[in-house]
């Protein structure tokens, strides 16, 4: 067989082992494979794909995308919400469909997330070389722009030799499955090797089970987190990702009601106990809840449980400002587990270290004036979001109001996904999450232009989830919740749920600019330059002040195929979306993707988090707007610890 054919047979017969989340799991690694074909891979992985789909259509189905940077973005999307546990495979052609990928490994890698992608290279033998779409380099004629992906992938290697074939692809699933190495890996085929002939072991093609590792913590290390947790007057948890992806949400739940120790949380992190229950503070940091940042404030030991304590986490080093916090960090990665100068990494898994830290805890209670504490700044925090999403400004809602009305019309189940501007901030502070899979917002590379496609991907993981439960259970609803920007950024994978029949619905708030960083610009005192969508005044060469562009979302969507919902300004602005929303969701599924579009007022901004974020502000301006900033900054810089732990 040619070697492409024998990467198509090998990858449709992978399988995804685990321990975790109910009965023992086994489930096909890679559901099916992205592609947009070109010279490159359309007479190797192409053909072998087609001649797959000839004779066993079931062995590694193909999916059409529009962009390659957002047939990675669907995978990373499906990968999240399988926990990691399944992937799809990309295929691209050489040269700008490869470098096209490129975003969206580095998305996959920053977020600790698995896809496998297969970009095409220059011939191995370079017998016709240059060929069309290849960068030369006078000084090294051995790289190509698939050496760009070395520093964005977690595995990189090049196929110039068909027998490499079965070493490249061994290793990469290694990586791929291995929950404390795992992201991108980027295997480079160069399009005369995928053509070639190779005998192939029936031992390499033959089913192979891949069992996710989930690494006991050690005794010595539970017994010291216990006496720390025990000697401390104000532990506080913080939750990560890998609270989720361990599937240690109820073990979490369980141990904060045994102990009272409070529990915020992380972008990635939201999800892993509901937003109502009293132990739980919400969102900590920059984007946080002022609840989670005044206990975190005064913490003396902080229990990080699957975190990369990012700087919104850590409000760039503000967050916590008791000269005697410690941090003990459970993670299945040792790079996450020693950060902030831990007194005690645990390299673990979350489930398993959290039900033998509940195990060391009993008996264990934290002090009344910590639960007072508490539940006083909870319902403070409560009591300002009701006011946020009860605002009725008209004719122009907030975006507080829309986020408001869209978690209102949202069922439990439902998943809401985001990924840039000011909508991940809001929703992370303010989005009251009941359910462990109910939110997925990509905010490690939070990239413009993710939303659409990483939705897709949730959906399809969604759908897939569904059909093995069986019993008539319906797919979850996915909710998309993006800015104009991020829209104009990438929006054609609507096509993809066109042709596919698949029901993604898609809330497009229209506020004619960048807001996110707009607001921030301003904060900065660089007077939300460039960052509104508006007609050039050559005179002064700006785009702060001329004519709103003549431009209609609305109407692009619905020239795709996808159905719109317009939701016009007004005083009942709020009580149509939620509408909307409720119409939506009453779709059938199968029926192609919603779109509703509403306008909002980007300067209305959310409640103050009584947090902070390090963006430098220039040291010497003749902006008097510069000059106020700069003392701003000064100020908040002075109260920044390099190093906490």
């Amino acid at each position: 067989m040619t070697v492409a054919q024998a990467v198509v047979q090998f990858l449709g017969n992978q399988y995804a082992v685990d321990e975790a989340g109910g009965p023992e799991y086994r489930e096909r690694l890679f559901p099916g494979m992205f592609g947009i074909f070109g010279h490159g891979n359309v007479a190797g992985v192409g053909q072998a794909l087609k001649q797959a789909q000839v004779k066993n259509p079931a062995l590694m189905p193909y999916y059409q995308g529009r962009n390659e940077q957002a047939m990675v973005h669907q995978a990373v999307g499906y990968a999240r919400h399988t926990r990691r546990r399944a992937t799809y495979a990309v295929t691209s052609s050489i040269g700008p469909g490869a470098t096209n990928m490129l975003t969206g490994a580095a998305l996959a890698t920053t977020n600790r997330l698995p896809v496998l992608l297969l970009p095409s290279d220059t011939f191995a033998t370079r017998a016709p070389d240059p060929v069309l779409q290849q960068l030369e380099r006078p000084e090294a004629y051995d790289i190509t722009v698939n050496d760009a992906f070395r520093p964005l992938s977690r595995y990189f290697d090049r196929v110039v030799r068909p027998e490499q074939l079965f070493s490249a692809f061994l290793h990469g699933l290694r990586v791929l499955t291995d929950p404390a190495d795992t992201g991108a890996v980027t295997i480079s085929l160069p399009q005369d090797v995928q053509a070639e002939e190779l005998d192939v072991p029936e031992d390499f093609l033959a089913e192979r089970d891949w069992r996710i590792r989930r690494p006991v913590p050690e005794e010595e290390d539970i017994r010291r987190a216990a006496a720390l947790i025990r000697g401390a007057r104000r532990p506080l948890i913080i939750a990560g990702g890998g609270v989720l992806y361990s599937f240690a949400a109820d073990e979490l739940a369980r141990l904060a009601e045994q102990t009272g120790i409070p529990v915020a949380y992380t972008q990635a992190g939201v999800g892993s106990v509901p937003w109502n229950a009293p132990y739980c503070l919400g969102a900590v940091g920059s984007t946080g809840t002022t609840a989670a940042n005044a206990v975190a404030r005064e913490a003396d030991l902080v229990i990080g449980i699957g975190t990369r304590y990012e700087d919104f986490t850590t409000a760039s080093h503000t967050a916590f400002q008791n000269s005697h916090v410690q941090f003990v960090n459970i993670n299945v990665a040792p790079i996450d587990a020693y950060k902030l100068g831990s007194a005690l990494p645990i390299v673990a898994d979350a489930r398993k270290a959290l039900v033998r830290l509940a195990q060391q805890l009993g008996g264990y209670r934290i002090g009344g004036d910590l639960e007072q504490l508490m539940a006083a700044e909870k319902q403070r925090w409560d009591r300002t979001v009701d006011e946020a999403f009860n605002e009725r400004h008209t004719p122009l809602p907030s975006q507080n109001e829309i986020i408001g009305a869209v978690n209102r019309a949202m069922e439990a189940r439902d998943v809401v996904v985001c990924a840039a501007g000011s909508l991940p901030g809001d929703l992370h502070k303010m989005w009251r999450i009941r359910d462990p899979y109910g939110y997925h917002v990509e905010y490690a590379f939070s990239t413009m232009g993710y939303e659409i496609p990483g939705g897709l991907g949730v959906k399809r993981a969604s759908i897939d989830e569904a059909q093995r439960a069986g019993d008539g259970e319906t797919p979850r609803d996915v909710v998309v919740m993006v800015g104009d920007g991020s829209y104009l950024m990438m929006h054609t994978e609507l096509v993809t749920a066109v042709a596919e029949g698949i029901k993604l619905i898609t809330v497009l708030i229209q506020n004619h600019g960048y807001a996110s960083i707009g607001a921030l610009s301003e904060s900065l005192g660089s007077q939300r330059f460039g960052t509104r969508f508006r007609t050039l005044d050559a005179k002064q060469h700006t785009f702060d002040d001329g004519e709103t562009l003549p431009v209609d979302l609305a109407a692009n969507a619905a020239s795709l195929g996808v159905r719109v919902i317009r939701v016009e300004p007004g005083p009942n602005v709020i009580a149509d979306l939620e509408t909307a929303v409720a119409k939506a969701k009453a779709e059938p599924e199968g029926s192609g993707p919603v779109l509703i579009h509403i306008e909002s007022d980007p300067l209305i901004d959310a409640p103050d988090s009584e947090s902070w974020w390090d963006v430098p502000v220039a040291e010497t301006s003749e902006l008097e707007s510069t000059g106020a900033a700069n003392a701003t900054y000064t100020e908040h810089k002075a109260r920044q610890r390099p190093l906490i732990g």
